[in-house]
């Protein structure tokens, strides 16, 4: 089978752009062992017809790229571009409050998150804690003077933060606590402070997440959410295929599976 793999533009990769290429790689290689040839692109660079593809594995989030892979007839794309494009936090947060999927308040006692709501962070500022109203009103002014019109605002969660990773239809799904193995894009998780380890229903969150990718029409997937000391748990993030970085080769493996399905 003909593949095409389309790597993530870099500015979509804050602080990742080395694990984001290294999760499309493991996937790349076990398809050529299996026989198939797989031609890699990034999509800045994207320039072959993308018709004459069987099968399409896409990172890409730019809106040109969806946009030509929406035209696209016949072959099987993951993830697909309508469910990328619906990737974005106001969007999110829309299909979540519909399904009554766990999240954060929009007011609370303890500080407020600030995120850009059109499309994924690419800068550190893209996210920012802020620990009063005052200086909310500030943070978004910066916002929209930016050109960030639209954006979310909820509640901070005090609890365990944990990021999740999972490959629909597969049964892979993975959780992992950011301040046990000290990996972090931003260093966000200070606000959270060191796990405690409650003890909640993780086969809850699974379903749940796996809903929510089902909804917004994504396969591959991650996110993060805020377990609270009455085992009690709220999803504060959810993007389109991550760098399954603390889990990569297990879901390179997830990933081929549905190729080969």
């Amino acid at each position: 089978m003909k593949v095409l793999a389309i790597k993530r533009a870099e500015q979509f990769s804050p602080n990742s752009i080395e694990k984001d290429e290294a999760i499309l790689t493991s996937v790349v290689l076990r398809l050529r062992e299996k026989g198939h040839e797989v031609v890699v692109q990034r999509e800045t660079d994207l320039s072959l017809d993308l018709q004459s593809f069987q099968y399409i594995l896409t990172m890409g989030r730019l809106p040109e790229t969806l946009c030509s892979l929406k035209k696209v007839v016949g072959s099987k794309i993951l993830n697909r571009p309508e469910g990328v494009e619906r990737c974005t936090r106001v969007c999110i947060e829309s299909i979540m409050d519909r399904m009554s999927i766990p999240m954060p308040p929009s007011e609370g006692d303890d500080g407020f998150w600030l995120k850009r709501g059109d499309m994924a962070a690419q800068t550190r500022g893209d996210v920012v804690y802020v620990a009063d109203k005052k200086t909310l009103v500030e943070k978004v002014k910066e916002f929209q003077d930016k050109g960030i019109t639209q954006y979310v605002v909820s509640a901070h969660v005090k609890g365990d933060l944990v990021k999740f990773y999972g490959v629909r239809n597969t049964g892979f799904f993975r959780l992992f606590y950011p301040t046990d193995d000290g990996i972090s894009k931003f260093g966000d998780e200070r606000y959270n402070g060191m796990a405690q380890h409650y003890r909640f229903d993780k086969e809850g969150l699974q379903r749940k997440a796996d809903l929510l990718a089902e909804a917004v029409g994504v396969d591959i997937y991650g996110g993060d959410c805020i377990v609270k000391a009455d085992g009690t748990y709220c999803i504060i993030d959810f993007n389109d295929w991550p760098s399954f970085s603390r889990c990569r080769e297990e879901a390179a493996d997830a990933i081929v599976t549905l190729v080969d399905n």
